[in-house]
């Protein structure tokens, strides 16, 4: 049996800009974190004809063409796995949170299906492979951010050019920073799931439309995050809150379903009663996670808690997409 493990991510700076609509035409710049929370994928030979696929529902056809999951049926035709093949996959926080999980279940797929067929495979090509599958043949309104943060792991600084080429550093911290930044930082489940794609269907149409409002967020966004790399390898951690805070503000006025109310309110009650610095919600927006900075950890999460909140614990994550082996 063969697993891989692949991270979700929390976006530190710039997302929005890693879109082609955006990109293309004024270069971008995105910074990543990976985090210990991953989506889990297992292959193995089955004793029955066809594909058996284990995911929120189950499926068992005889032909890929067959497949309803679309990302299923596109992975396995573009690496011609043969049958009789079974994949399950599992993950450690739901689909929809504003965490990136399409992207990573994208990349551990490709890379899961690369390791049954023996192959070895490199980071950059996993997350190309991802990008192909979501962005070319399915055409989904989708950034390359997930799919580069969940192959690669760690803190990691993407620049997207107008010729579709990406430069990646990684975040030059100190080991004492890096350790202050993660405690610093604390996630909150506010609720429900969503699909990202009608968020980012908008942002794109309104980019390509020039949208002035839209266009001075991203570009407001791109700027912050060049600003946040700067401060955060400066070791001057307590300045990400309020620029996370500034962010946050922008994003929010970019499009209608971005917050709601009861969103604006735990955002709220965090900075007045919680001692949030700053924060922000995590992905497209409209529901998931908010994500804070404190220094006042138990605070924050008291002030949560009788809000009806809990935190979700998390580290960082170095390792990107893994493939674990064993015999059965």
């Amino acid at each position: 049996m063969i697993m891989t493990r692949t991270p979700l991510r929390i976006s530190i700076g710039g997302g929005g800009t890693d879109l082609p609509s955006y990109y293309r035409r004024f270069e971008g710049f995105v910074i990543s974190a990976a985090i210990n929370k991953h989506v889990y994928l297992t292959a193995n030979r089955s004793f029955t004809h066809g594909y058996l696929l284990r995911y929120s529902i189950n499926e068992h056809v005889s032909h890929t063409s067959e497949i309803r999951h679309p990302l299923l049926r596109h992975a396995i035709e573009m690496q011609e796995v043969r049958d009789p093949l079974e994949i399950v996959s599992i993950a450690d926080v739901p689909a929809g949170t504003g965490l990136g999980s399409s992207g990573a279940f994208v990349v551990g797929l490709v890379h899961l299906l690369h390791a049954h067929k023996c192959e070895p495979v490199t980071p950059e090509q996993l997350a190309r492979e991802a990008i192909e599958i979501e962005m070319e043949r399915l055409g989904e309104p989708v950034g390359k951010q997930d799919q580069y943060i969940a192959a690669y792991g760690g803190l990691l600084c993407q620049h997207y050019h107008q010729d579709d080429t990406v430069t990646l550093e990684p975040l030059s911290m100190r080991a004492d920073t890096l350790r202050d930044f993660c405690d610093s930082l604390m996630l909150f489940f506010a609720g429900e799931t969503r699909q990202a794609s009608v968020i980012l269907e908008e942002q794109r149409k309104r980019t390509e439309e020039d949208d002035p409002a839209m266009l001075e967020g991203l570009h407001f966004a791109r700027q912050l995050g060049l600003e946040i790399r700067h401060i955060l390898e400066a070791g001057d951690v307590a300045a990400f809150g309020p620029l996370m805070h500034q962010h946050w503000e922008r994003k929010r006025n970019r499009s209608r379903g971005m917050s709601n109310a009861r969103i604006d309110g735990l955002y709220e009650m965090a900075r007045r009663s919680g001692g949030a610095l700053g924060g922000k919600l995590v992905g497209a927006g409209g529901c998931g996670f908010l994500l804070f900075q404190t220094f006042d950890r138990r605070r924050l999460r008291n002030c949560m808690r009788e809000a009806g909140v809990e935190e979700m614990d998390f580290q960082f994550d170095f390792d990107g997409s893994v493939v674990h082996t064993r015999s059965v």
